[in-house]
């Protein structure tokens, strides 16, 4: 059995700071560690009551707490989920944390306190909040500037491939002149895909994107994909195949085409021959979406990280390169905002297969939009007017040389007020293109409304954004109404004047 008497020795030896006290809340007790924490003699405190050790605005709701501690008596950390301090003898207040342990002797109780400074935790606790905050306001100040700034980001590079646009159909074809052109083709090109992917990555992580989930024809948006890659597969002697079955999905259209268009754009750029195939097929309830190649492979080694940001395989750290790596990275974040589930197979030499496993839709699949046409520019016949409205005055002048260049009439604005004056003295106008940001505020969606006002009826009009908002994402949709991304690619740009102004066709020879 302890000897008793040795209690005394024990609390002595403690290496924190101790205190018995009893039910009327004196101190009975106290070792030599309460001198190094609030310079008080254990002699100068026995006595006193406990209340001393606190600072003068705690002292009164303590009494009430040591009233209920001695009404539920049992061992327990004093204060839990509550910042504690106490007070030394020249008033300075430091942190504390305090053990409360109930000591019974015959018919009396009291209570022991262990107490211990924490400044130093509570300073580190601190710091790394500090810490923590500053990141977090840093991380946040750096999406709100891509966000914001996007717009002025993509402006220069709008000009430039407006400006090469123009020069490519221009002028006389010389073999120097046509390789320079297609070196500041793909410089521009270069530019752009970073560009555009950085920002991308950008809007998933500040939560810009949100999901809008519809029900479509998988088949429909394959065919789509096959169109855009066509060309690119032809000039690579590739063979593009789909393979479709009419199965309705459930997911976001915009985000999966997405996806789907980095992972066939991989798997040609590291095909060199054979072919590239697209398929879909309904699996239980789920659909199955596989993009499948005949290239180079991926070893076991560089497989688990093909989704990591500028990882890129083969391609060494200063070399020429066609993208930066971040393609896969992107498509793994979309997925996951998604909650779909992406499986990769590869043998080197043989190729690569990505699977994505995506949820049937729940009914018929709703009809899918319009394919934008691929019509001839009208080369003669009535010119069709078009206004444009952009306040940056260079790619103002690019863009106006670029479509008149390709027969359209053009008349330029630089704001609101100044496009609704124009629009009164234009007689046929028949397309709006207007930047999505303008000088003072000003909105593209207000230049547009502004206009069908003044006409009357529903305007055909594109929307230039460089915007990674979520504000363009909520922005309604319709036939009339088309929203195109910055830097916008001249010919895209003309395949959506088309689709928008079809007779166009009918006014050539």
């Amino acid at each position: 059995m302890f000897p008793p008497d040795l209690l005394p020795s024990v609390l002595e030896s403690a290496p924190d700071a101790m205190l018995v006290i009893d039910a009327a809340g004196t101190i009975q007790f106290a070792n030599r560690q309460v001198t190094a924490l609030f310079d008080f003699t254990p002699a100068e405190l026995v006595g006193q009551p406990v209340e001393v050790l606190l600072p003068e605005r705690f002292r009164r709701k303590h009494v009430g707490h040591r009233q209920s501690f001695g009404e539920n008596l049992r061992l327990r950390p004093m204060g839990t989920g509550q910042d504690l301090y106490a007070r030394r003898r020249d008033g300075t207040e430091f942190p504390v944390e305090i053990s409360l342990s109930p000591i019974r002797d015959a018919e009396r109780v009291f209570v022991a306190a262990a107490i211990r400074d924490v400044t130093d935790r509570k300073n580190a606790e601190l710091a790394i909040q500090a810490a923590r905050t500053e990141a977090d306001r840093a991380n946040m100040a750096k999406s709100r500037f891509l966000a914001t700034a996007s717009h002025d980001l993509r402006q220069p590079l709008q000009a430039l491939a407006l400006l090469n646009g123009s020069l490519r159909r221009s002028g006389h074809e010389t073999t120097a002149r046509k390789e320079a052109l297609e070196q500041q083709d793909q410089a521009i090109g270069s530019m752009t895909r970073l560009l555009n992917a950085l920002l991308d990555i950008n809007k998933l992580e500040s939560g810009a994107v949100t999901v809008q989930r519809t029900e479509f024809d998988v088949a429909t948006l394959l065919q789509e994909i096959q169109g855009e890659f066509s060309s690119f597969a032809s000039s690579k002697n590739l063979d593009l195949q789909v393979r479709l079955e009419h199965v309705g999905i459930g997911t976001d259209r915009s985000l999966l085409a997405q996806v789907l268009r980095n992972l066939v754009s991989n798997a040609l750029k590291y095909t060199d021959k054979g072919s590239v195939r697209i398929s879909c097929r309904q699996v239980e309830d789920a659909i199955c979406i596989e993009i499948a190649d005949s290239g180079i492979g991926i070893s076991s080694q560089d497989l688990p990280f093909i989704f990591d940001e500028f990882y890129q395989i083969g391609v060494s750290t200063h070399a020429t390169r066609e993208g930066y790596g971040l393609g896969l990275s992107i498509v793994q974040r979309v997925l996951r905002l998604l909650a779909l589930d992406i499986a990769v197979k590869s043998q080197m030499g043989i190729g690569s297969t990505f699977s994505i496993m995506a949820p049937a839709a729940d009914a018929a699949a709703t009809a899918d939009t319009p394919k934008i046409a691929r019509l001839t520019a009208p080369t003669s016949g009535r010119q069709r007017q078009v206004l444009l409205v952009e306040d940056d005055a260079g790619v103002r002048k690019a863009m106006r040389l670029y479509l008149k260049g390709e027969g359209y009439e053009v008349t330029a604005a630089a704001s609101l007020a100044e496009a609704v004056t124009l629009a009164t003295d234009l007689e046929g106008l028949e397309l709006v293109i207007t930047d999505y940001h303008l000088g003072g505020g000003e909105r593209g969606t207000d230049v547009i409304t502004a206009l069908q006002a003044r006409c009357g009826s529903r305007i055909n009009a594109i929307l230039m954004t460089g915007d990674t908002s979520s504000a363009i994402v909520e922005l309604p949709r319709d036939l009339q109404l088309q929203i195109i991304s910055k830097p916008v690619d001249p010919d895209e740009l003309l395949r959506l004047i088309r689709s928008l102004l079809p007779e166009a066709a009918s006014d050539t020879t």
